[in-house]
């Protein structure tokens, strides 16, 4: 049960292995979501983004190492940063944004600096004369409402209960877009007084992947109820004078969602359409680090920098330097200034040129991998394992191919590693187990025609198991039966360990006749072979080669008859020598496995297998080694013929030719067989013609011309004659012989 149930379950294994990728890329685990981000960035890597420089409309104002070792250890007096801005907005700056986060108030302010001193009277001198020196928080301050300058604030899970306003409104089209925003319970924000004076503030916060590589920026933020935009969204909001963020859900007019809400789709800055994932956020194409477009804050504060690098640029006023641990991983880099992402985020924008992972994204990778994987499953065992790798192959480098054309050309995020892999997965698993099948169909070949058919056959049918039709079916066949004459005698001579080991070498050796001419043994009956030709495979010289396997099989059994020890009877002067009988007869035949569901054969069967089992009974009456019928003998013309006599074999009316083989086509060429030949048609003619005297004389002459071959077949004609010297054949008597004997 389980033999007949393994090939079944072998074929549905790669559908299960399908079925299981599938619902793997259904759930979506983190574990997946990583391979595709590692493809996404592959792509990144292969094609970044392109980035300006000096000219680039975003600069960065780098608080470098330099810049520590010249203007002190941070953090610097609010009058350095006020130093800076001032610089910056003389020499014409759009805006200023901070990647940092004023919190506290300025310990190294006047006021503040000697609070950490004893309360001595000295001390307490020194505090009223600095008291009258302005605040450095004041200073900045001021340096910040004399230009447009952006704040930024960090989100916690820390709950805080006093929470600035957002600083612009917010518009939604579709539904609520709030579910779908990371959310905060608190912020880390400026002091009061400095939020005053910007004219924005964003988050600064950065949300990497599980790997801790950051591929997205958040676009807005919510803090409960309260929505907050990023600091690159807001630089890009007050860069163009809006006031307002426009938030679009799947459900907004122009998105499908087929009943369902997926997420944020786009935010709106100005004019500036952000697309976003399900989560406001915008994923980066990042483009390598250009330290071109850094100014260390130490040449700016000098005055160091030409007023064309500053005029109508927007600065971002960040860090660099390695002990200020504001370094993040991207796809191209694993350290580059925090500041750096928000520069590119907003650089991409501007430019317009964005990556996108449709909303169908999943839904066309899924499909991907059902379709191919299924073409592969059901059709790759059909055309086998080369057709199918070279067809396949190609199909997955497509699949590959299709996801990085997709991001080079259109910026389209399709993941191609896991269908790609899923479906070469698939076609492993098909390959394997077709292999495992073939070996198994190979090995049941192998099995069951070991021991019948000759090895090369075997093998060609191993390789090629589909050669072997199971059931039956009807093709030209040449079938040949042989049988020991008076073995029945013989056998009484042997004890049982004799007879088995006469019959053993006996039956080997007509054997390798059989396979050495590409025949199939079907059976063995006591002494008696059964062999046919042209199945399980083609054959199409079949009639040669059972012609050919008769004459070797009279050739070895001379050789027998040398090295058998069939033992004496009492007062035999010599042993017996072996004969054999041999019919055989070419026609339709129906091929195939027979039998019950417990036991079958492989076997030919149709009234041309019996005929030739009839003419091999006919040896003995005719007493020749080797009786062929018509049907064959029109194949073999070539080979040393003799007709016999036109026969009706028992279980027949029909009357068939029958011939014998004499030798191959070189003994057919000899002077000698063309002599008997002649004698032995003339003698036929005469025979069948009546002419008694005319027929004696040419067996006469064939008697002479065979040497004793054919001694026992001219004897019978003389007693044929004879018997119809003393009772003529009725008027109506066409030479045909009617044979009552099988």
């Amino acid at each position: 049960m389980m033999s007949r149930l393994l090939p079944a379950i072998m074929r549905l294994l790669p559908a299960a292995v399908l079925v299981g990728i599938v619902a793997l890329r259904i759930v979506d685990p983190p574990v997946l979501q990583q391979v595709r981000n590692l493809t996404f960035d592959v792509y990144q890597r292969l094609s970044p983004r392109d980035i300006g420089g000096a000219d680039a409309l975003v600069q960065i104002v780098d608080i470098d190492n330099e810049s520590l070792q010249r203007l002190g250890q941070w953090p610097w007096p609010r009058t350095t940063i006020a130093t800076l801005l001032d610089k910056l907005y003389g020499n014409g700056a759009l805006l200023a944004a901070f990647d940092i986060v004023f919190a506290e108030p300025d310990r190294l302010s006047p006021g503040r600096v000697l609070a950490a001193f004893p309360d001595t009277p000295q001390i307490a001198e020194l505090r009223e004369k600095l008291k009258a020196l302005p605040d450095t928080d004041a200073a900045l301050q001021a340096a910040m409402a004399r230009g447009r300058t952006i704040g930024g604030f960090v989100l916690t899970h820390d709950k805080s209960a006093d929470l600035p306003k957002s600083p612009a409104g917010f518009a939604h089209a579709g539904y609520d877009p709030k579910p779908f925003l990371f959310a905060f319970s608190g912020m880390t924000r400026n002091l009061p007084q400095f939020e005053t004076s910007f004219v924005g503030y964003g988050a600064l916060n950065w949300l990497p992947d599980r790997d801790q590589i950051v591929r997205t920026v958040p676009v807005l933020m919510r803090v409960g109820a309260t929505l907050y935009p990023s600091l690159s969204s807001e630089i890009l909001r007050v860069a163009q004078g809006a006031s307002t963020y426009l938030i679009r859900t799947s459900a907004a007019s122009g998105e499908t969602t087929f009943g369902s809400q997926t997420g944020i789709t786009a935010v709106k800055v100005g004019n500036a359409v952000i697309p976003t994932d399900r989560n406001g956020r915008l994923t980066i194409h990042f483009a390598p680090r250009n330290t071109q477009r850094y100014i260390p804050a130490w040449r700016i504060i000098a005055g160091q920098v030409p007023r064309a690098r500053i005029q109508n640029r927007i600065f971002l006023i960040g860090t660099s330097a390695a002990g200020l641990t504001d370094l993040r991983a991207t796809p191209l880099q694993a350290g580059v200034p925090g500041v750096e992402v928000h520069a590119q985020a907003i650089e991409q924008v501007i430019a317009g040129k964005f990556l996108t992972r449709p909303d169908y994204a999943d839904g066309l990778e899924i499909t991907v991998i059902v379709l191919i994987g299924l073409i592969i499953v059901f059709l790759f065992p059909r055309i086998g394992a080369v057709w199918g790798l070279a067809a396949f192959l190609p199909l997955i480098a497509l699949v590959f191919g299709g996801g990085w054309y997709a991001f080079a050309a259109h910026g389209w995020l399709y993941d191609s590693a896991y269908p790609g892999l899923a479906i070469l997965l698939v076609l492993l698993i098909t390959t394997l187990m077709t292999y495992l099948i073939t070996e198994r169909q190979r090995n049941r070949v192998r099995s069951a025609f070991g021991m019948y058919l000759s090895p090369a056959l075997v093998r060609r049918l191993a390789d090629d198991p589909t050669r072997l039709q199971l059931g039956g079916e009807v093709r030209e066949m040449s079938v040949l039966f042989s049988d020991v004459r008076g073995f029945t005698g013989i056998s009484e001579r042997f004890d049982a360990a004799g007879l088995t080991a006469f019959m053993n070498t006996y039956l080997t050796a007509m054997t390798e006749a059989v396979l050495d001419r590409n025949g199939t043994v079907d059976k063995y009956i006591g002494d008696a072979i059964m062999a046919f030709w042209n199945a399980p495979l083609d054959d199409a010289n079949h009639a040669r080669h059972a012609c050919g396997c008769a004459l070797a099989m009279i050739e070895r059994l001379e050789t027998l008859n040398d090295e058998l020890k069939i033992p004496r009877a009492e007062g035999e002067d010599a042993a017996p020598r072996l004969a054999i009988g041999i019919g055989i007869n070419t026609g339709q035949c129906s091929v195939g496995n027979f039998g019950s569901r417990q036991r079958f054969d492989y076997s030919v069967l149709g009234d041309e297998v019996n005929l030739a089992s009839r003419l091999e009974g006919l040896c003995r009456q005719y007493d020749v080694p080797v009786i062929v019928s018509e049907s064959t003998a029109s194949h073999v013309l070539d080979h040393a013929l003799l007709e016999l006599d036109r026969v009706v074999v028992k279980g027949k009316s029909r009357a068939v030719s029958i011939l014998t083989v004499l030798g191959d086509p070189a003994h057919a060429e000899s002077q000698v067989f063309g002599d008997l030949k002649a004698a032995h048609d003339a003698m036929l003619a005469a025979y069948r013609a009546r002419d008694w005297d005319t027929a004696e004389q040419a067996i006469d002459r064939c008697q002479s011309l065979a040497a004793g071959r054919l001694a026992g077949l001219y004897d019978l004609y003389r007693r044929r004659i004879a018997d119809f010297r003393a009772t003529p054949p009725p008027a109506d008597w066409d030479g045909v012989f009617v044979a009552r004997e099988k």
